[in-house]
């Protein structure tokens, strides 16, 4: 019997963590030829060159696609997504899978979903129907939802706005956030593994930073500045970590100014990489997570972590009990920090659950991926009809 083709696009840290449990349970199953392609960021020295982690992991790559431009604007990121259509139309021309498996909202994701319509090939997506207000991704992850042909979510809410687009339920599953798996099947260190690994000091908390370019404003980093000034407040109450950002457009300006930090405190550091275990593993050991990114709400409450979340970036988002919203000022900054750091506000978190599933998401989307019907029953999608009435 011939082999269920089944290709697999990752473009950053990100996503690839969040594929790894799917993507080994998939290369498991003797009948699916998995193909992986890596593209983007993974391919760049200056975000880490993370493809190398790939093959690290044991993973056969199909394809590598250069196409992240080495820019800092908007115009960088669009034209790499050109860059992007035109390698994949070569590679998905030739390769002919099956289905097309994407993830989330990065802007480059949006190369292979127009490829793959254009050459029919059904697309699978993950975490579609969840709202991030404040950045291009919401947008791009509602286009990649209308584009794809099976969905993944990671809450029953997020299910329920794909459905309310009009995908038929039967297309759409609630597995769960995939990178939650970790937990489950994957070995985290202890505290004392982790210093040993990454040449840290953990016996003060460290506060963990991760903001990431805000793409719906007119100055992405606008935002970064309130953080800093924050920051300059903190740096004598704990060591600060910072996690690189997204490879969008003012990406270099918060590299520059955070490695400018680290330089005028010196127990600071910026990790330009951290593999899935490693990130998990250290996330559990920090006092407080802040920033603008969706680990701070998808992850964090996994470990009941305090997370202040900055800004317009992840606005409608869900979030767990343990996430405290901070204006883009310094003031509200740091007023939130100390709540997330009060023994009232911590004890208040025990026992809390994460909304975002229990570490089996990957089992739902390999097995589906393995068995869904193919052919024109799954490309020809049908709308579900409107039941509300409309107001004019």
């Amino acid at each position: 019997m011939t082999k269920r083709r089944i290709a697999v696009v990752t473009t950053s840290r990100a996503d690839y963590s969040h594929l790894y449990w799917p993507l080994r349970l998939l290369l498991e199953q003797p009948d699916i030829d998995l193909r992986l392609i890596a593209m983007a960021s993974h391919l760049s020295p200056e975000f880490g060159m993370t493809i190398r982690e790939i093959e690290k992991d044991g993973f056969t790559l199909a394809a590598r696609i250069e196409s992240l431009l080495s820019s800092d604007s908007d115009v960088g990121m669009a034209k790499s997504i050109g860059t992007a259509v035109l390698s994949l139309a070569d590679v998905l021309g030739a390769m002919r899978p099956d289905l097309l498996l994407l993830i989330a909202d990065r802007y480059e994701m949006l190369a292979p979903a127009a490829v793959a319509l254009s050459l029919r090939i059904p697309i699978a997506h993950i975490e579609g129907g969840e709202i991030s207000e404040g950045a291009i991704d919401d947008a791009v992850r509602n286009a990649l939802t209308k584009m794809g042909h099976i969905h993944f979510t990671s809450t029953e809410a997020a299910r329920a706005r794909v459905i309310a687009m009009g995908e038929e339920p039967w297309r759409v599953h609630r597995a769960g956030a995939p990178s939650l798996d970790h937990l489950r099947r994957s070995r985290l260190l202890s505290r004392s593994e982790v210093e040993t690994r990454c040449g840290l000091d953990l016996s003060t908390p460290p506060l963990l930073v991760a903001c990431h370019p805000v793409t719906l404003e007119q100055d992405t980093t606008a935002e970064a500045a309130a953080l800093f000034e924050a920051l300059e407040q903190l740096a004598a109450s704990a060591p600060i970590f910072f996690c690189f950002p997204n490879a969008d457009a003012g990406s270099r300006s918060l590299i520059e100014r955070t490695r400018a930090f680290v330089a005028r405190h010196p127990s600071g550091r910026v990790f330009v990489n951290l593999d899935a275990v490693t990130y998990w593993s250290l996330l559990r050991c920090v006092e407080v997570m802040i920033g603008n990114s969706s680990s701070g709400i998808m992850e964090t409450a996994s470990f009941a972590v305090p997370t202040v979340n900055i800004g317009s970036r992840q606005r409608g988002r869900e979030r767990a009990r343990n996430v405290l919203d901070a204006e883009a000022t310094a003031a509200s900054i740091l007023a939130r920090v100390a709540e997330a750091r009060s023994p009232v506000f911590r004890a208040s978190l025990a026992g809390m659950a994460n909304p975002y599933g229990d570490g089996r998401a990957a089992e739902c989307i390999a097995g589906v991926l393995a068995s869904v019907p193919l052919g024109p029953a799954l490309l020809i999608k049908r709308s579900v009809p409107i039941h509300a009435e409309i107001p004019s």
